[in-house]
């Protein structure tokens, strides 16, 4: 396992970037920049102490997921599906310790992904059975079903594949399955505005069989899972100083000739540019700050608010940032048009917003 430096982490974003567009453009899987993410170590950072992993928590799972989300927030989501398995097996460990270690060994990338929606169902964080059906056969179990949004689904080396058993009392769970295991077929259907090379298509299951030990069954929610999720919310506030950056550049270098002078240099400027800074980093420090929480194993109560403010103002300092440059921010020939799509996925990835606002105010009316 490769050791982790977090002092490269500027270099790995600038990487990053540096392909964001072509990968943007083609929809392509951005293996190249998933390498570079690897060599950093980062692909198993939260991989815990007791397998030889360098252990790392949410709070620094946060940091990367800011680092490569300003990269690009594709790669970074690819990444945080892996990353957020290992998070969660350190703290509620459920897999049988043979089936973990071959993942673990797993050559090249070693990326998973859970892979839980589907077409008639959509998210199951909305409740609901599975329609991908499990049933036992003399070699363990045979799988059938549709995923969709399956993320980095042409570049998995291993699907936790989310489905339901078809005994008499139904049971539910991840069946982790090798990603080129027969009867696996990946649909090229991801034509999304943003996060163009997340590759997030659907994926077919056909009398996909499955080994005996491979089935790790729902015995009780994840621990504290708001607080696990929330590095996610770093991705989009990575795009946020993203935006940012080329907000500034664009502010010091425009000097129109009725001006004279850059328009940075303007109170209208000057103000957007205080507001952008205040956005992005009260959400940063809310995160870091409920994520450190977390690793030290403090109530996190304000974990789904945090993500919610994170998610809005990113989508908040992005949208002032473009809506400030005008036409020019609008244009293919300018990151920022990508960074304000890829930034709209904050308000769509699960768990959505209704479901932390509910769960936020049920709490808050309970009787006293």
């Amino acid at each position: 396992m490769k050791p982790v430096d977090l002092t490269r982490l500027p270099s790995v974003t600038a990487a990053l970037a540096s392909k964001a567009h072509t990968y943007d453009e083609t929809g392509e899987f951005p293996r190249h920049s998933l390498e570079v993410v690897h060599e950093a170590g980062l692909l198993t950072a939260t991989v815990g102490l007791d397998h030889g992993g360098p252990g790392l928590g949410a709070a620094d799972l946060t940091r990367i997921l800011l680092a490569l989300g300003r990269g690009d927030p594709s790669v970074a989501l690819i990444a945080s599906m892996t990353q957020l398995v290992h998070l969660l097996q350190a703290h509620q460990p459920t897999w049988p310790e043979s089936l973990y270690e071959r993942v673990l060994a797993t050559d090249g990338l070693g990326l998973l992904n859970t892979l839980r929606v589907e077409p008639d169902l959509g998210s199951p964080s909305r409740g609901g059975l599975p329609a991908t059906v499990a049933r036992r056969s003399p070699d363990g179990w045979v799988l059938n079903g549709r995923k969709r949004f399956s993320t980095g689904a042409t570049g998995l080396d291993w699907m936790l594949i989310y489905a339901a058993t078809d005994e008499p009392a139904p049971r539910v769970g991840n069946f982790v399955v090798p990603a080129r295991t027969p009867g696996i077929s990946i649909v090229p259907t991801w034509n999304q505005l943003g996060l163009r090379a997340s590759g997030s298509h659907d994926v077919i299951l056909a009398d996909v069989q499955v080994r005996p030990d491979h089935f790790l069954a729902s015995t009780a929610p994840p621990v504290a899972s708001d607080a696990l999720h929330l590095p996610l919310a770093a991705i989009y506030l990575g795009v946020g100083r993203a935006a940012q950056a080329q907000f500034q550049n664009f502010a010091l270098s425009r000097i129109p000739s009725n001006l004279g002078r850059p328009v940075a240099t303007t109170e209208r400027f000057r103000a957007a540019a205080g507001e952008i800074s205040v956005l992005l980093t009260t959400a940063e420090r809310l995160l870091l700050d409920a994520a450190s929480r977390f690793d030290a194993g403090l109530p996190v109560p304000d974990a789904a608010a945090a993500r919610v403010i994170a998610n809005r103002h990113a989508v908040a300092a992005v949208t002032l940032a473009t809506r400030l440059l005008g036409n020019p921010g609008l244009s293919r020939d300018n990151p920022l048009e990508r960074h304000f799509r890829d930034v709209q996925s904050a308000l769509v990835h699960a768990p959505q917003e209704d479901l932390a606002l509910q769960a936020i105010g049920k709490g808050d009316l309970m009787p006293a």
